[in-house]
């Protein structure tokens, strides 16, 4: 980076570019292997462009990132319960002011439904403004005889299988930042503008019950139905209620985009990655060795960290070392993916060694990755039930040992597409083809995010 450093003034503080001097030691990263990064085909565009991100506004700032690490501590302690959930992949095009607040919309629904079960804030995250990039298990995809860079997110190229549209194109970390910004400014507007009225959220849960499949959870939606009309009648303040905390996550997994957007914290002189609240580290690039770990270990934001079912409480500790020395509450997070199958037989020795270690950690479960299948029509797909099995693998076993599981991670989205198979809805394989819209992992659609959303209200019951 060259150029003098420029100063810009927010509401809470002040941030001091990417070309400050105390930034310059974020660069020790570009001396290790970077794992799942694309072959840029101009070194002086990205360069340029790299520049320009420099000099753009932080999308989020330091206060807000400080704040969440706080909530993210009291999930660890079993005082408040994560709600992550989002996109697998977010495209340019499906960016729509419908499509967002869809999203949003699903999130706060299942809130409300897990605020009741576990009678504990829910800290409401999106997988969202800035989840672009995703790690594939090859550099390349072969059609017909035609080999050409895979598709790694729209961030890095395009889906369409052209020469032109799978080559990595710098100009679109602009446009991802651009896109990002929209998204933040829409999810501000819908979270603090009245949209995320409790009794209105509520309202529409009610809509979701209407439907006699869902009968089942007849009882708990009374319930809260009843709770909300005691509020009313003991005159809760509903007017305090009508705004929420909502935070943005993303894999940081491309670092050309996350080193341009790091910003340095005026109150503190500390460097805070600003393209997103909390960013987590994939299993595919936690190497202790690798470029990942390194550049995070550098920034304040709270971080997770993917752990699959070969992980060993060896390899949670040095990442502990790593990114969390001091065991700060709330800096870190193990987003565990281990598979419905194995859950119950892995999880207990990692979560033993790591708690034996004393630093604290917040737990959280992925129930999505390690459950992937391929239906017997072709589809990359998961079974409701899975997911389910995990999740309640997730609360066995730290019921259990007497630790905390602190929240849930979950791919999904607000529209009625026909990803995942089963669910009350009953979709088959047939079923996958009315509605598969997903360029890389399929999501859990709105009927079976609030149906989660039930079932883990009652294991935190449970808990």
């Amino acid at each position: 980076m060259v150029g003098a450093a420029r100063v810009s003034t927010y509401a809470g503080g002040v941030t001091v570019d990417s070309s400050s001097e105390v930034l310059a030691g974020l660069d020790s990263w570009r001396d290790l292997t970077a794992h799942q990064q694309p072959s840029w085909p101009d070194a002086g565009e990205l360069a340029r462009v790299s520049v320009e991100l420099s000099q753009q506004p932080p999308l989020v700032f330091a206060g807000e990132a400080d704040r969440l690490r706080e909530r993210m501590a009291a999930a660890g302690r079993g005082e408040a319960f994560v709600l992550q959930g989002g996109d697998c992949a977010e495209t340019f095009a499906e960016l729509t002011a419908d499509n967002i607040r869809d999203k949003v919309k699903t999130i706060l629904q299942m809130a409300v439904v897990l605020t009741y079960g576990a009678s504990m804030p829910i800290v409401k995250m999106g997988r969202m403004a800035g989840q672009f990039a995703k790690p594939r298990s090859s550099d390349t995809e072969t059609r017909d005889g035609l080999t050409l860079p895979a598709y790694r997110g729209d961030i890095i190229n395009g889906f369409e299988f052209t020469p032109e549209a799978r080559m990595p194109d710098p100009h679109r970390l602009l446009e991802a930042y651009r896109n990002s910004a929209s998204t933040l400014n829409l999810i501000r507007a819908f979270t603090q503008g009245g949209f995320a009225d409790l009794r209105q959220v509520h309202e529409w849960n009610r809509g979701f019950m209407a439907n006699r499949s869902y009968s089942a959870y007849d009882a708990f939606a009374r319930e809260i139905d009843r709770a909300i009309r005691f509020m009313q009648a003991a005159g809760a303040d509903f007017d305090a209620l009508k705004t929420v905390e909502f935070y943005s996550s993303h894999e940081g997994l491309l670092l050309d985009y996350e080193r341009p957007l790091t910003r340095v914290d005026s109150r503190t002189g500390e460097p805070y990655a600003c393209s997103g609240h909390f960013l987590w580290v994939g299993e595919r690039t936690r190497q202790l060795d690798g470029a990942h770990v390194e550049f995070f270990s550098r920034v304040r934001n709270p971080l997770g960290v993917k752990l699959g079912p070969t992980t060993t409480g060896a390899d949670a500790i040095a990442l502990m070392d790593r990114l969390n020395p001091d065991g700060e509450p709330g800096r870190l997070t193990f987003i565990t993916r281990m598979g419905a199958g194995r859950i119950r037989d892995v999880l207990p020795t990692l979560v033993e060694e790591v708690t034996a270690d004393g630093r604290p950690v917040t737990w959280i479960c992925d129930p999505m990755h390690g459950n992937g299948i391929t239906s017997e029509n072709g589809y990359k797909t998961r079974r409701f039930s899975d997911v389910i099995d995990e999740v309640r693998g997730f609360f066995d076993v730290h019921r259990s040992l007497g630790t905390v599981p602190g929240g849930l991670h979950v791919e999904l989205t607000g529209d009625d597409v026909t990803e995942v198979l089963g669910g009350t809805e009953a979709i088959d394989d047939l079923g996958l083809t009315r509605n598969y819209t997903t360029l890389v992992d399929p999501r859990l659609n709105h009927q079976q995010s609030l149906e989660m959303a039930f079932l883990v209200a009652e294991m935190l019951r449970e808990s």
